[in-house]
């Protein structure tokens, strides 16, 4: 039998969906049905994922640990500071995995993604040190725009802004990604 399997149009659909939902039920609705909406935006792709795949990647999984944690604190005290924090607890969090890893000389990027990336070791350790600097201008330009604008504004950057700056370093980081793979053999 088969093993089921997501295509990438999926992922990049399961990924982002959420996003439009609490983008959609905030811009409708307001912020605390935004936050409820989210989180069971979240929940139903990671059971979803659960079901196609029989597994649920650790990221994601995270992520709705923690989409959950926050959302419950917001709606239980009817306060958005909470869910408003989590990209930058989330993100300071990743970095500073990603950083005890390297001192532990435990790379988990390449434990997440070395199936679909082959890079040299000093590859893996670049690539690994530009995403904690990812992770902390994430956590920081959220702090900024949390602080200084109005929660629609806010929602709307937690929706599409982040997404297209992890885009963006995506492909900013390609020719470092070809530089630091290994040789073809053949």
């Amino acid at each position: 039998m088969t093993e089921a399997r997501l295509s990438a149009g999926q992922k990049t659909l399961i990924d982002l969906g959420p996003l439009g939902v609490f983008f959609a039920a905030n811009y409708f609705y307001g912020i605390m049905i935004g936050t409820a909406a989210l989180m069971a935006a979240t929940l139903a792709v990671i059971l979803i994922t659960f079901w196609i795949e029989r597994s649920i990647p650790p990221m994601p999984a995270i992520t709705c640990l923690l989409i959950m944690v926050f959302g419950g604190l917001t709606l239980y005290f009817d306060n958005e500071i909470f869910i408003k924090i989590k990209p930058t607890i989330v993100n300071i969090l990743f970095a500073v995995a990603l950083i005890l890893g390297l001192i532990f000389r435990q790379n988990f990027l390449k434990i997440l993604l070395g199936r679909m990336l082959q890079l040299t070791d000093p590859g893996w350790i670049l690539i690994t040190k530009l995403w904690i600097g990812m992770f902390f201008f994430l956590a920081i330009v959220n702090e900024i725009v949390w602080r200084l604008f109005e929660t629609d504004m806010w929602v709307t950057f937690k929706a599409f802004g982040i997404p297209v700056l992890v885009l963006v370093f995506g492909i900013a980081i390609t020719p470092i990604l070809r530089r630091h793979s290994p040789p073809n053999k053949g």
